[in-house]
């Protein structure tokens, strides 16, 4: 299992502490520090089975500077190579287990990857 964790997110923290206190390993990316690439990001988006622009955090300085909310939701892989060119437009935590993954928002997301 793996989270893509931000330690300065209080969302992120709590999944973290979730997964740890249920037993588990998790392989921990700080992917503010070592962003997704562009393969990763597209398999997460599949495996979460929604568009890129439903995982950008458009209340990020960022996101109102460049006026992503008024941006076409059309071009999936300009979304994504945004989010990887800039890795704080990312929703987080995210948790990968295997075929699987959730957003952790809320924390309690991460259940159904429980054992």
């Amino acid at each position: 299992m793996e989270i893509w964790h931000n330690p300065r997110c209080s969302k992120s923290r709590e999944t973290l502490a979730l997964l740890t206190d249920a037993g588990v390993d998790p392989t921990v990316r700080r992917y503010l520090d070592d962003p997704p690439t562009v393969e990763e990001l597209r398999e997460v988006v599949a495996l979460l089975d929604v568009q890129p622009w439903d995982l950008v955090r458009f209340g990020e300085a960022v996101a109102r500077e460049q006026g992503l909310r008024d941006r076409p939701r059309e071009d999936a892989d300009a979304w994504i190579d945004l989010m990887v060119a800039t890795p704080r437009l990312i929703e987080r935590p995210i948790v990968i287990d295997g075929d699987r993954a959730v957003v952790g928002r809320p924390p309690t997301n991460v259940e159904e990857l429980l054992p």
